[in-house]
């Protein structure tokens, strides 16, 4: 708890200045509570600010992990380094849940949020953690939400939870949602201030009590905006911009054969006017945002949500829209695609980064087995194929395979290594991203939004 003589997390007249200073000196110890791919960068940087966290989870294996030294997190360029460091020092270490909450004065919740069966939120995983933290919560402490959630959980579940779980009342304790803002891969990155932290509170003193704390841990300082719903709408109104201007980019992108036309250069064309900026079609969206987010956003209102549910149904369809083009192009080979073998490379939902959250991958692999085809898989980061109905294959290995088709669905760096002229023949290639250039090939090119490569 903080020091005698220290001003509290929440509550007091202290300034943000004082409040903040205290933070850096250790005074107000913090608990982040999930370390997981985003959860544990947070923990670290939070520590190298102000050398009194400790991170909490339910998995033993990953506090005993944080415990050694070792980072469980993969794709975090010096996230390794640091937390060693970090540990070495005994400015981080781990434990579970209630007895992090038994130590300190600011809990953040970094933990999954996910959607059931019927794409309805799901903040079980969130409540169970809330209720931990209820164990240890004592007046003049701050909780802060940084993991995605629909707008006004905290004012009508967190706050709620806490008050019936602890006899608080709001006003004892503070509340503020300030989400994460942070891509994989870059992590350390952008918590340290790629981009300014946006913080809400349930009143102002969390406000400012949030505030103080982030301006130390962020170079780009705070957005303060005006409650806690705001800023949980903010992080969704992020992400649903996007899938609405992909779904755009997608649905223009089928135009490409009607019109006759490359319909990625009229897209680039048109960005170059300040007020356009449509985004790239391809072969359909994944990750543990974009696809989420609109459901977290729709769900519950008294308006309906026509345009989000559009978006996700156009952005959805993209993987049956690419099997049906190899289809297509088989056909006018006067070939099928029952029995021919095709390839699919990449199957992380983007390049570069070790995840298969909603990978459109998948979907494809599955259509084309549906389709009659014998499928193989390419992905030069992945170790486990075991969910993929495909047959992995090392990149090598490609033009020894008699195949009769390939579909790039994530460019990964290591295909540039690809021998497309290695093949015997020329297969019919589907250019998911409009990444490859095989003009002086014999193969049969269909780019997304580009079309026939003749």
């Amino acid at each position: 708890m903080s020091s005698s003589g220290s001003p509290a997390a929440y509550g007091d007249d202290a300034s943000v200045e004082r409040r903040r200073t205290a933070f850096e000196n250790g005074d107000l110890p913090v608990a982040v509570y999930g370390l997981g791919k985003m959860g544990l960068p947070l923990a670290a940087v939070y520590a190298e600010t102000s050398g009194a966290v400790v991170g909490a989870d339910v998995d033993e294996a990953v506090v005993e992990s944080v415990n050694r030294g070792e980072c469980h997190v993969t794709g975090e360029p010096g996230l390794p380094d640091l937390v060693a460091d970090l540990v070495a020092d005994g400015a981080l270490r781990a434990t579970s849940n209630q007895e992090a909450a038994a130590m300190a004065d600011v809990h953040v919740l970094i933990v999954p949020t996910k959607l059931d069966a019927g794409n309805a939120p799901d903040l079980s995983i969130l409540e169970s953690v809330v209720e931990d933290v209820a164990t240890g919560l004592a007046a003049g402490d701050l909780v802060v939400v940084e993991c995605t959630v629909p707008p006004k959980t905290c004012r009508e579940v967190v706050g709620p939870l806490l008050e019936r779980e602890t006899g608080l009342s709001m006003g004892e304790f503070g509340l503020a949602f300030c989400p994460e803002r942070t891509s994989s891969g870059r992590a350390l990155e952008d918590i340290r201030g790629a981009y300014p932290k946006v913080v809400g509170g349930v009143d102002e003193a969390s406000t400012r009590a949030a505030t103080a704390i982030y301006e130390a841990i962020n170079a780009k300082g705070v957005l303060a905006v005006s409650d806690a719903a705001t800023a949980e709408a903010v992080k969704l109104f992020e992400g649903v911009y996007r899938d609405v201007n992909i779904a755009l980019a997608n649905e223009l992108a089928r135009f490409t054969d009607d019109l006759g036309i490359d319909v990625a250069e009229a897209i680039a064309t048109a960005n170059t006017q300040p007020f356009c900026e449509i985004h790239d079609p391809g072969p359909g969206v994944g990750g543990h945002c974009i696809p989420y987010y609109p459901y977290f956003l729709a769900h519950g209102r008294t308006e309906d949500a026509p345009l989000l549910r559009t978006a996700r149904a156009v952005n959805d369809s993209m993987p049956g829209f690419v099997v049906g083009k190899l289809d297509e192009e088989f056909e006018a080979e006067g070939r099928s695609l029952d029995g021919a073998r095709v390839a699919v490379l990449g199957l992380t939902y983007r390049p570069g980064v070790n995840e298969l959250a909603k990978t459109p991958a998948e979907p494809i692999i599955d259509g084309l087995g549906e389709a009659g085809a014998e499928v193989f898989c390419v992905d030069p980061l992945l170790d486990d194929f075991s969910r993929f109905d495909a047959t992995p294959i090392g990149i090598d290995d490609l033009p020894t395979q008699d195949l009769d088709a390939a579909v790039m669905v994530t460019p990964h760096e290591a295909f540039d290594a690809v021998d497309w002229q290695g093949f015997e023949s020329g297969i019919v290639v589907i250019d998911g991203r409009g990444t490859l250039d095989l003009s002086r090939t014999p193969h049969r090119v269909y780019t997304i939004g580009s079309g026939l490569d003749v």
